[in-house]
């Protein structure tokens, strides 16, 4: 996991992926936070905290990881609000968020531990509070990078949609997202199974930044699929996010 970071870490502030990622997880964000500056956000996993940095857009935002590599990461960028703990025993009080989020997290958790995780956020929210968690999607998609990620699985609407409410949610959201990926990605991935998955060590360049021209290219699609994404549930994609409620 910690090559995961170190290559995260490298490619968050310019690649297509997380550039396009920003943009379906926004418009969520602010229906979450309903524009209040005084919301407080808890991103549970939050790698180098770099999503953090972004939450602070929208209230007061925290993080907290596991790993020590990726929050030496962020705190050598100036990210302050980081802590080292467990996503299924965070350092917080009962109800003290009014959002919290888990971004490709959940995938790489034993079915025990997803359930804990999921019932910490739920621990963590205060009544009325929201969870944006968003996923690997469709085990037809596994490859390289699921090697890098450390994948226990990939979910389906009906998988993600039974684990956050058998943790008491309610969903108010779920789509797919990087639908127009979908093509070249189930492509090169079943090139990838049939060759046989590289070692970890060996996978880092799913995540390495792409020619500017392919990078500018394949930002501006995802950024046009956010526009339709705002609007529409997409059928199938690579990711799966979802907005679910903490009931009063």
């Amino acid at each position: 996991m910690d090559a995961l970071l170190q290559a995260t870490a490298r490619a968050e502030a310019r690649h297509f992926w997380f550039q396009g990622f920003r943009a379906f997880v926004e418009p969520l964000v602010r229906r979450a936070t309903g524009g209040s500056p005084a919301v407080r956000i808890l991103d549970c996993g939050c790698g180098t905290g770099a999503n953090v940095e972004w939450l602070s857009k929208f209230g007061v935002a925290y993080g907290f990881d596991l790993s020590e590599t990726g929050l030496r990461f962020g705190r050598d960028r100036g990210r302050s609000r980081l802590v080292r703990a467990s996503v299924v025993a965070a350092p917080f009080p009962t109800g003290s968020f009014d959002l919290v989020t888990s971004f490709d997290v959940l995938y790489s958790l034993e079915e025990p531990v997803e359930r804990a995780a999921l019932a910490e956020m739920h621990r963590l929210l205060r009544p009325g509070g929201f969870a944006l968690i968003n996923v690997a999607a469709l085990e037809i998609l596994r490859g390289d990078h699921s090697v890098l990620s450390r994948e226990r699985r990939r979910y389906t609407r009906q998988s993600l949609g039974a684990a956050v409410t058998a943790a008491g949610f309610s969903i108010v959201r779920l789509t797919y997202t990087n639908a127009v990926l979908f093509v070249p990605l189930l492509f090169s991935r079943t090139l990838q199974r049939w060759r046989g998955l590289k070692p970890e060590h060996e996978a880092q360049h799913e995540i390495t930044l792409p020619p500017p021209p392919i990078n500018a290219l394949l930002s501006r699609l995802l950024l046009l699929e956010s526009a339709w994404i705002r609007r529409y549930d997409a059928p199938f994609g690579s990711s799966l996010l979802c907005l679910a409620r903490k009931d009063d």
